[in-house]
């Protein structure tokens, strides 16, 4: 390596050394030869093109997708003294004729371009002129059907660079590319001769967590995560614009330093909360996956996922923007599969090809998701990299599942893939092994298979289970040109002939985990909460429920008590702020728990935790109006879900939340049409005498009557208005 690259490097960069194979890359394009990069996020990809930039005479030309990534790069650039450009749709036309004049008088030696803009012929005419040393194309996985970010643009770049000048040399760099896209990038860019430098994709200072994602109660571990990592920078990544407002807003409004940051933000609004978060006048970011990408900030300490991600590229990328110094990140991502399902119905607009990519891409999110491997392990595998042993830092190593023997049933799965001749994607093995037929089965006769039916004792679900980990196992490997395809590797052609003892861990059921955790067994979970001030307060709620004549959880309910008992509210704002209290009840119930719990803190010298209240923001949803609203004047609840686009146990479910807040809802006019005045007084007695208001145990209290669980929920909607709101 010549003298002058190491001296540009610290003269310039302020590096003393490079870092992996920064050197051997830029030695390569430097000798005019053709190179492709795969680097992680945060490993250092753009010195490897800005640095030959600097030494070579003429410009570089660097395609990038985003146009708020080329400002950042550009500002890099002029700070470190090296005249740089971009040149996309932002820019006015005098603005334009000045970048242009820069290029061709060779003082430029960067010129950021959007493929959009280098489509348009009178740039094409104006790069032809000039002196161009190479061509760099960043986030290169966008051309490519199977990357995450695809974009059709990105298709037609080779032939424009040709258009430029005969024999540039290419430079195509990514920090994520499965060996498929890999494929399809060298193709589509006509470089499968390039020299290829593969950096190892294994960030081990980062944390990998999936919690189930669980309504209301998502909301309130994230804040008390943040609240955990006081003064820490974090972004939190959702998919749609709305829920990035309303997630910055709550954080806001619960005392957390949050900014948001979408598309459809004002440029100057976007770029001030780019800035400040970048500055740390701003501790977390809430965001679409626009935000980042090429965003410098090394010391972000967690990555949220509050939605799925779209493939696990996407994830990989946004993941890895946590602990670029090497220090501690943490990346927890909140899952539930109908975020998945969701994903699906919009790809459903799209041509058949890029529909059935992106279902195979989710259909891996999920993989991931609900694995209980290794989650390093799955990860590093989707991108074609083995690692031997389980990190021992992600969450499924440090609580493993329960595992089972798998030998005969790995050994099924592969003789599955043999006898198909190799050529079929896993849910077709699955319908294979369990005799599922159908008319496509058929076809190929492979229901006359010995092999067919003879998983039927398993699901589908625990199949996957069992080819996906046999795939990371190294017995079974994917298809790089049939993608989907599932193929048998040496491994396994061995373990046929001479099979042995095979441990398979049982996936999560975030599912099965979301419906069991009630708001009630949640907190039982827990135990965080002060046990003796939790019999005080329920000593003081017995003896107001007798003096009122009424069962003691129409004051207030269990799981409100355990949370009085974890914060310690002492004002009324802060207790009408409990699940389950609102300013309603506060009125009438709250003074005499106030003065009790402000006696205990002061008594214990407790310093008050009302940092984990969440706080909601503003006044009540415009749903939970609209309900009100339309209570008032009397709608029949099958309209008003009708009208609200719910469904009814949704409605209830609304109505249940704004009575137990202390709001008070007549529904009289409802009840009377569904049940006579016999049947009332059943269940006027019921709740009168019962100790809980559990509708499970009232279905099994009153099962003689034949009751319907709707019956009885929208009967305790009209005893709780009346006697507790």
């Amino acid at each position: 390596m010549d003298q002058t690259v190491k001296e540009n490097l610290k003269q310039i960069f302020g590096f003393s050394q490079f870092r992996g194979n920064q050197e051997l890359i830029v030695d390569n394009i430097l000798s005019g030869r053709n190179t492709f990069v795969i680097m992680p996020t945060g490993a250092g990809k753009s010195l490897c093109y800005q640095l030959p930039a600097v030494i070579k005479e003429g410009t570089a030309i660097v395609i990038s997708p985003l146009i708020a990534l080329m400002k950042n790069q550009v500002d890099q650039m002029n700070a470190f003294n090296i005249e740089a450009h971009f040149l996309n749709s932002t820019l006015n036309k005098s603005e334009t004729t000045k970048v242009k004049k820069g290029v061709l008088s060779g003082k430029t030696k960067l010129l950021y371009v959007a493929p959009e803009s280098l489509t348009k012929d009178e740039n094409v005419k104006f790069l032809k002129e000039a002196n161009i040393s190479f061509v760099a194309i960043d986030e290169a996985h966008c051309i490519s059907e199977w990357g995450h970010d695809f974009r059709p643009e990105y298709r037609r770049i080779k032939s424009i660079i040709a258009q430029i000048g005969e024999n540039l040399p290419i430079i195509a760099l990514t920090a994520t590319a499965t060996p498929k896209v890999q494929q399809d990038i060298q193709r589509n860019l006509q470089m499968e001769e390039a020299d290829l430098f593969k950096s190892s994709f294994n960030r081990t200072n980062l944390y990998y967590e999936v919690r189930p994602k669980i309504k209301n109660e998502t909301k309130k571990q994230i804040i008390k995560y943040i609240k955990s990592q006081k003064g820490k920078s974090g972004i939190i990544y959702c998919l749609s614009r709305k829920k990035v407002e309303e997630i910055a807003e709550l954080l806001k409004v619960n005392g957390i330093n949050a900014a948001p940051y979408h598309a459809g933000l004002d440029g100057h609004v976007r770029v001030k909360n780019q800035d400040d978060f970048l500055n740390e006048e701003v501790d977390v970011i809430v965001a679409t996956i626009a935000f980042g990408m090429g965003i410098d900030k090394p010391d972000v300490r967690y990555v949220i996922h509050y939605d799925v991600p779209k493939s696990l590229e996407g994830y990989y990328q946004e993941t890895g923007r946590a602990g670029r110094d090497g220090l501690e990140g943490h990346c927890l991502m909140f899952y539930k599969y109908d975020d998945i399902v969701k994903l699906e119905k919009f790809n459903k607009d799209k041509p058949v090809t890029e529909r059935e990519n992106a279902r195979v891409l989710l259909q891996e999110m999920a993989a991931y998701a609900e694995s209980s491997v290794c989650r390093r392990k799955v990860l590093l595998h989707y991108f074609g990299e083995f690692l031997a042993e389980d990190c021992g830092q992600c969450d499924n190593c440090k609580k493993p599942k329960e595992k089972f023997e798998g030998m005969d049933y790995l050994l099924l799965a592969i003789e599955a893939v043999k006898v198909t001749n190799q050529r079929f994607n896993l849910e077709h093995l699955v319908k294979v092994l369990r005799g599922e037929g159908n008319e496509y089965m058929a076809s190929y006769e492979h229901d006359q298979l010995p092999v067919f039916g003879k998983g039927k004792d398993l699901d589908e679900k625990t199949w996957r289970t069992i080819i996906r980990q046999g795939m990371i196992m190294g017995f079974l490997e994917k298809d790089i040109e049939n993608y989907g395809v599932v193929k048998m590797a040496a491994l396994g052609e061995s373990f046929l002939t001479d099979p042995f003892s095979v441990q398979i861990s049982k996936d999560h059921n975030f599912e099965e985990i979301a419906e069991n955790e009630t708001l009630e067994n949640l907190s039982n979970s827990a135990k965080a909460y002060d046990e003796r001030l939790f019999e005080l307060l329920k000593a003081e709620r017995k003896k107001m429920a007798k003096s009122k004549g009424l069962p003691p959880y129409i004051i207030f309910q269990d799981p409100s008590l355990e949370e009085m008992a974890t914060v310690y509210p002492t004002t009324r704002e802060e207790l009408a702020q409990i699940n389950g209290v609102g300013m309603g009840k506060v009125v009438k119930f709250g003074l005499p728990f106030i003065k009790l719990i402000e006696n205990y803190v002061e008594e214990n010298d407790i310093l008050t935790a009302s940092d984990v209240v969440v706080k909601t923001s503003g006044t009540r949803s415009k749903v939970k109006i609209s309900i009100i609203q339309q209570v008032d004047r009397k709608v029949n609840l099958d309209e008003i879900a009708e009208n609200l686009n719910i469904s009814m146990s949704e409605l209830l479910h609304e109505i249940e939340q704004i009575i137990y807040s202390g709001t008070k809802l007549n529904i009289n006019y409802y009840i009377e049409n569904i049940m006579d005045e016999d049947r009332e007084d059943i269940l006027q007695d019921y709740f009168m005498t019962s100790h809980t208001d559990n509708i499970k145990a009232a279905l099994l209290e009153l099962e003689s009557q034949d009751f319907a669980e709707e019956e009885i929920r929208v009967y305790r909607v009209k005893f709780i208005s009346e006697n507790a709101n």
